[in-house]
């Protein structure tokens, strides 16, 4: 670690975060600590809310954490041999650390968009009947057609596809394939939507085509996507988090962040000063 990481690390010591104010939490992180193989921490004692019905942009320079927190909501990071989350983070008031919680449940609750588009090599419908079908939650095969139709239509693809459900999900565009993704996602009719870097694989159309979608969705879900963009940050979310260094920096309205920072590192981060 150099001296300015040393500095910024000193600075840390008095970061800012405000919790909602409007509404109970959906999710809810509560000290939350990460570890790679003991040795390695990768965040420090991070609390944060997502409420819902609204969209949480988490922010910062590459490294800072962000992605980590994101795969702490689904437990994704389970996966990981040698990883180690403490502290608490709830779902509807429930610690979904604790031993009675299915992982693989959990992870229909809280889904997730990954960064480059991964479609099953199955056709479109399959695509999205996997879940459903996973999670037996139709009782034939009429059920079944429905959830396709809804979850394709509510992530704007139905009328793309409704011809064509029985060709391969990997034949259409970038972005189609994300907003398939996304109707994978809804299709197991989760209750939290985490995206990271969602349109950072697409084109600036794809990429406002998503944007929209996401805006859309967060009337019916609770959404937080990690972002290197500060103008999408600025365009689609409710409230920002700012993070450095493994930390939560500040965490505020995405109004007040962008033009009224309350950490001077938040302010630094957002002019260019570095990041």
């Amino acid at each position: 670690m150099n001296n300015n990481d040393i500095e910024l690390n000193q600075q840390l010591g008095k970061t800012v975060g405000n919790p909602l104010v409007d509404g109970i939490p959906r999710m809810s992180c509560q000290s939350v600590d990460v570890f790679y193989n003991q040795d390695l921490q990768a965040i420090f004692n991070v609390s944060v809310d997502l409420a819902k019905n609204q969209i949480l942009a988490m922010i910062g320079p590459s490294g800072c954490g962000k992605s980590t927190l994101l795969r702490c909501l689904n437990r994704m990071n389970d996966t990981i041999d040698g990883c180690i989350v403490t502290g608490k983070i709830y779902l509807d008031n429930e610690d979904i650390y604790t031993s009675n919680i299915d992982p693989v449940l959990l992870r229909a609750k809280v889904g997730m968009v990954f960064q480059k588009p991964n479609p099953f090599p199955k056709s479109i419908y399959d695509n999205v009947a996997y879940g459903p079908r996973l999670h037996g939650l139709m009782t034939n095969n009429s059920e079944l057609d429905d959830i396709v139709e809804e979850s394709l239509t509510k992530a704007g693809l139905w009328k793309e596809t409704k011809d064509r459900l029985n060709k391969p999900g990997t034949g259409l565009s970038g972005g189609q394939q994300q907003r398939l993704c996304i109707a994978r996602t809804i299709a197991v009719k989760p209750e939290v939507i985490l995206m990271d870097e969602p349109t950072s694989a697409l084109d600036p159309i794809a990429t406002a085509t998503i944007e929209e979608l996401m805006y859309e969705l967060k009337s019916s879900y609770t959404i937080a996507v990690v972002t290197h963009s500060m103008q999408q940050a600025a365009r689609i979310s409710d409230r920002c988090a700012y993070f450095h260094l493994g930390r939560l920096v500040e965490v505020n309205d995405t109004n007040i962040v962008f033009t009224n920072p309350e950490h001077g590192l938040t302010e630094n981060y957002i002019t260019g000063r570095f990041g």
